[in-house]
């Protein structure tokens, strides 16, 4: 069986027409903040203690079922970066990663989580792309949702942003597809500024070649890691060939890094690339190896959706 690595801590416009779902369908899209007074009150409640002591998703958890489903075809799409080792090992190298990457909040069940996202570039100029999990869980969405960029040992140098609404595709929210763990948020803006024009916003890629190397980062909080630093792995990457078609790498990230970015065509002297999946899982058998979700067109459609919100 798999085990989540939930909470660990962890652009251009597109064409795709999205269609309104059918009445019985379940929503793929939650509001949440969307007030001056809600954004206050989630704002207020995640002060600096509690962003330390946040569990790591993954201790949350209880086993769950996914269904494999064969990756759709779609046309190959690169949307550039905002202006702005293998590993494992804390990221030092600074850049624009620093900045985009950030440490997730949020409650669910009543407990005070953490995962890890990514601030990317959209039309909107306000999404982050997360894990699926890490919006919606057993069939919950998360409540008193924040991303904090930059995120330090409870710091928030770049701003505290509270989501107005929170999406997962509908694979992910009708049954838990493995195979379509991913997440957005569109936040709020903080004092009148959009999260980009902060912190700018990383490219996507979506139906991409697979098997190329790539980075992933994240902000571990399991142990050995404490969900302090923004912490990274590097290297080639395999498919998965047990329950899904997700991307593997050879990294020892813990929970709380799930949602964290992983990137094609990361420059490490820039600290950007173009992002192509998410930290998402891993077999409790192959210690040491993550997976992520391939980007193809449920991703795109999501991020289309987000970016349109």
């Amino acid at each position: 069986m798999r085990k989540l690595l939930l909470g660990l801590v962890a652009a251009g416009l597109a064409t795709t027409v999205l269609t309104a779902p059918a009445a019985a369908a379940p929503s793929t899209m939650r509001a949440a903040a969307d007030t001056v007074a809600e954004a206050t009150a989630v704002a207020d409640f995640w002060t600096p203690e509690r962003m330390r002591s946040a569990i790591p998703m993954e201790r949350l958890l209880k086993p769950a079922k996914f269904a494999p489903a064969d990756v759709a075809a779609g046309l190959p799409t690169v949307i550039e970066p905002t202006a702005f080792p293998n590993g494992g090992s804390a990221w030092t190298g600074g850049g624009e990663v620093t900045k985009t990457a950030g440490r997730v909040f949020f409650t669910m069940g009543g407990r005070q989580a953490s995962c890890s996202g990514d601030a990317v570039t959209s039309g909107n100029r306000s999404v982050v792309i997360t894990a699926g999990h890490c919006v919606k869980y057993q069939g919950a969405w998360h409540t008193n949702w924040m991303f904090v960029p930059g995120y330090n040992a409870g710091n928030a140098p770049y701003g505290e942003w509270t989501a107005r609404a929170t999406l997962a595709p509908p694979q992910w929210v009708s049954n838990e597809d493995m195979n379509h763990d991913v997440g957005a948020a569109v936040v709020n803006q903080v004092g009148g500024r959009s999260l980009t024009d902060v912190v700018g916003g990383q490219g996507l890629a979506f139906n991409q070649q697979r098997n190329q190397p790539m980075y992933s980062f994240g902000y571990p909080a399991a142990a050995p890691y404490d969900g302090s630093k923004l912490i990274y792995c590097s290297g080639p990457t395999t498919t998965d060939f047990l329950l899904t078609r997700d991307h593997g790498m050879r990294c020892n990230m813990t929970g709380g890094s799930s949602g964290g970015p992983w990137f094609l065509r990361f420059d490490e002297s820039t600290g950007t690339g173009v992002q192509a999946s998410v930290n998402s899982f891993g077999y409790v058998f192959l210690p040491g190896t993550m997976f992520g979700p391939y980007f193809g067109a449920e991703a795109q459609a999501l991020y289309n959706q987000a970016q349109a919100a």
